[in-house]
């Protein structure tokens, strides 16, 4: 057994009360280490510390002044995941991708969303985070998954019952009001382009979302005959500005005034309370982002999103990359790369998530990472070493 030793001296940690109905705030990181030095977080998780990225001087200039960074610094890329036990490798994987590609890894900052009843507590796997990323700018919020619970139907996976998976619906009320843009990222990504890039598109006119759409894929699958049969349900996307095509809600760039303004939560809140009283689709979280937004999103490069590397929702088998350049892996679908990896059975693609895993299996022989910091407070960020 392991046994765990306090820092010395006095630990801070303050928790921030944000939109109370929905999530709280971590805003401090308590820190514990073994006695030879290790990171040792509870239930497994250790993860090597990642290289220090830093900005190049072509980067903005930050406004804090060497302050702790702030998340309303008009100079910083905002993105938001899931943060979670069972995808926590993932999530750990695809930041480490971020960062490592990025033109100005300093300025962005990471809005995490952490189930309530989580094995791993949220205050633990924030205390993960900066142990693996000791200067990144982030901050941790806790979603109470009672906010969602009842309106979550059954799915063709039980992964996708996951209250976690409809967070992404409420990031305009846990987001600081400053934040008015935001890149949502699933965590079964990786990023091999510079984030910038996928920042700096323009959503026109009214449009509230960005994300790469399949014009080609067959739209009447993702809902059921008894939604196309009735006129009134099937008649919504006949007033879309263009034709309704499929995206995946797992890359987005979300332009959060215009959410906020025209309360896109309560809209997308509107059609899975139909779906309780009336089964119009199979899958999760997916459907009402569907029927609220598809025809009026903003076409994104397909580059940025090359989804489905997990195979279908149930036997998650091997796919091949879709023809054209990449800038984000996703392995939508059942399978996981670092699952398929442990059981010494990847797909090839596999091999290409490979290398941003942070990870410490102690069956591999890998050393544990060390931890040599003196103390852990507030965040920081650039100014945190």
């Amino acid at each position: 057994m392991v046994h765990f030793r306090l820092r010395s001296g006095v630990l801070l940690y303050t928790l921030v009360v944000l939109f109370p109905q929905l999530c709280l705030g971590i805003r401090s990181i308590p820190t514990r280490e073994t006695n030879t030095g290790a990171v040792e977080v509870p239930n497994g998780f250790r993860f090597s510390e990642a290289p220090d990225y830093r900005n190049g001087r072509d980067c903005p200039v930050s406004t804090t002044n060497g302050r702790s960074v702030s998340s309303c610094d008009p100079s910083l890329v905002h993105i938001a995941m899931t943060l979670d036990s069972e995808y926590l490798r993932g999530s750990i994987a695809a930041v480490h991708s971020v960062l490592k590609h990025a033109s100005c890894p300093e300025s962005i900052f990471f809005h995490f969303v952490a189930a309530e009843f989580d094995p791993a507590s949220p205050r633990v796997l924030t205390q993960l985070v900066r142990s693996t990323f000791p200067s990144l700018n982030f901050k941790v919020y806790i979603f109470r998954e009672d906010t969602v619970i009842n309106l979550i139907s059954s799915s063709i996976r039980q992964a996708l019952e996951n209250p976690l998976n409809y967070a992404r619906n409420y990031l305009g009320d846990m987001l600081d009001l400053c934040v008015d843009r935001v890149i949502y990222l699933d965590s079964d990504i990786v990023v091999v382009d510079d984030i910038h890039k996928l920042w700096n598109t323009a959503l026109s006119g009214s449009r509230v979302i960005g994300a790469p759409e399949y014009c080609h894929a067959n739209f009447t699958q993702y809902f059921t005959s008894v939604f196309w049969s009735d006129p009134l349900m099937s008649g919504t996307f006949s007033s879309a500005r263009r034709k309704p095509c499929y995206f995946n809600t797992g890359v987005m760039v979300m332009d959060l005034v215009r959410w906020r303004e025209g309360d896109y939560k309560r809209r997308i809140e509107k059609w899975m309370e139909i779906q309780k009283k009336t089964r119009i689709y199979e899958l999760g979280s997916l459907p009402p982002f569907l029927l609220v937004f598809a025809g009026d999103v903003e076409a994104i490069d397909h580059r940025w999103n090359q989804h489905g590397l997990g195979g279908d929702n149930v036997r998650g088998s091997c796919r091949s990359l879709h023809p054209g350049p990449v800038s984000l892996l996703h392995w939508s679908g059942k399978g996981k790369p670092w699952v398929r990896l442990d059981a010494k059975k990847p797909c090839k693609l596999d091999h290409l998530w490979e290398p941003y895993d942070l990870y410490i299996s102690n069956s591999k022989g890998y050393y544990y990472a060390r931890h040599d910091h003196q103390s852990m407070g507030f965040f920081t960020g650039s100014s945190y070493l």
